[in-house]
């Protein structure tokens, strides 16, 4: 396979920045709290640890090709799905619904993308589930706050299931001299976004002061959103060798999504600050749930597919 040079040159270079982040962490806790009673170094050492899990899991699932791609982001999606709908309202009337969105709409979006019909996956949620749905709670007669109930739903479903769909998507386009590395753009993109989030972090904590929104997100500043976009696109640049882009075309990506990335983080935010709650869940130590780890991946994917079909297909 083609791709598995390129693919474990980029695992391996991802698992020695975990060690090397390992090692600080550790270093961080003997000289500075070797109780465990910093809370910033306790939290980075947890994100660390999930990271380690989290990487772990994407590389068996790359490594196992389309399948295991489809099958893993498709888990994702029904875990975000629940984190999502577990604050949204919803009545007695809508159970049919909400089983359809799990059992029905979850699994057929996955299984046309497995089929790689592109012209029903595209617009299976938008339209068919977006129309239907309704219909599966209207018949139920109950009208109290219909329209919260359902508008909540159907967002849940494009964006834990549709956009997150995109991802794995990505494997079935036909790249011109690219054919069988189609797994590299889904590592480049989930490296790439995800650096951006950790250097945002990191810059902000660094030299952060001005926040972007602070209504939004106290950890959100100026300085960690241009320092954390500028380094991980200048990584993803510099990674445009195993994808089908120049390094210029690379770095125009890597800021397209990274501004998306960030752009999803800031709209996810609303919605928890709306909800009163602070994470999305609490299965990932030091991360929440998943939906507090996709969020930006979920705003990236879609357009980052789009774009590559368009230019690149």
């Amino acid at each position: 396979m083609s791709a598995t040079p390129h693919l474990i040159w980029l695992l391996l270079g991802v698992g020695v920045i975990l060690v090397i982040a390992t090692l600080i962490g550790e270093i961080l806790r003997a000289r500075i709290a070797p109780d465990g009673d910093n809370p910033v170094i306790e939290n980075l050492n947890a994100r660390i640890s999930a990271w380690w899990g989290m990487v772990i899991l994407l590389s068996l699932a790359f490594l196992a090709g389309r399948p295991g791609v489809v099958i893993l982001f498709a888990v994702l999606s029904f875990s975000a799905l629940r984190e999502f709908l577990t604050l949204t309202a919803k009545a007695r009337a809508d159970h049919w619904s909400l089983a359809g969105a799990f059992f029905i709409v979850l699994p057929v979006q996955y299984w046309l993308v497995g089929l790689d019909w592109y012209g029903l996956y595209a617009i299976f949620i938008p339209v068919y589930a977006f129309l239907l749905m309704p219909v599966v709670s209207a018949l139920r007669g109950e009208t109290k706050s219909f329209l919260t109930r359902v508008a909540e739903t159907q967002w849940a479903l494009m964006i834990c299931v549709y956009c997150v769909s995109h991802v794995p998507a990505l494997l079935t386009l036909h790249i011109a001299g690219y054919e069988g590395r189609s797994v590299i753009l889904i590592a480049w993109l989930i490296f790439t976004v995800q650096l951006s989030d950790v250097m945002q972090y990191v810059w902000g904590k660094l030299f952060g002061s001005r926040l972007v929104a602070p209504q939004l997100s106290p950890s959100k500043t100026w300085e960690g959103l241009i320092g954390g976009v500028m380094t991980a696109t200048t990584a993803g640049a510099a990674l445009w060798w195993m994808t089908p882009f120049t390094m210029l075309q690379a770095a125009g990506m890597a800021l397209a999504v990274t501004l998306m990335g960030f752009f999803g983080g800031l709209v996810m935010s609303a919605i928890k600050r709306d909800k009163g709650v602070k994470d999305w869940g609490h299965l990932i130590a030091g991360h929440g749930g998943f939906l507090d780890r996709l969020d930006s991946v979920v705003f990236a994917a879609p357009i980052f597919f789009h774009l590559t079909r368009w230019f690149w297909t």
